[in-house]
């Protein structure tokens, strides 16, 4: 059986390489990501932009992994979901037990069949909304 790991353990490596991703954008592309699933649109422009580029999959595997602990971040922030690991890999559980690949998406939308954009909408639209 293969070890599993929920939030803060497996949570370490997706919320750091989302915050390094945050950093790297304002700095070297001056674009802001806050963390909101607004945001999520820019990053699905900047990997289709990057794929536009003709850059080998390879050469951008760290920057699409950073791209879809972003989009993890996000939907773990809006709605309480947890970061998982097992076997190197990382997903995320929203509370209503659904579970999601964000870094694979964001290797999907590099080959031009995803977005990190709708996935959240997906994960979120499980949330219980209060009314009041």
């Amino acid at each position: 059986m293969t070890r599993q790991e929920t939030r803060p353990h497996a949570a370490t490596k997706p919320a750091r390489w989302a915050a390094d991703t945050v950093a790297t954008m304002r700095e070297g592309a001056r674009l802001r990501l806050d963390y909101s699933a607004r945001s999520l649109w820019r990053v699905d422009r900047m990997i289709e932009d990057i794929r536009r580029e003709g850059a080998p999959r390879a050469a951008v595997e760290s920057v699409l992994r950073g791209f879809g602990a972003y989009a993890g971040e996000v939907i773990v922030r809006a709605c309480g979901a947890e970061w998982w690991a097992s076997g190197g890999e990382h997903w995320i559980r929203t509370p209503d037990g659904r579970l999601w690949d964000p870094i694979d998406e964001a290797r999907r939308c590099f080959g031009g069949h995803g977005s990190l954009r709708l996935l959240c909408m997906d994960a979120l639209a499980g949330r219980s909304v209060r009314h009041g």
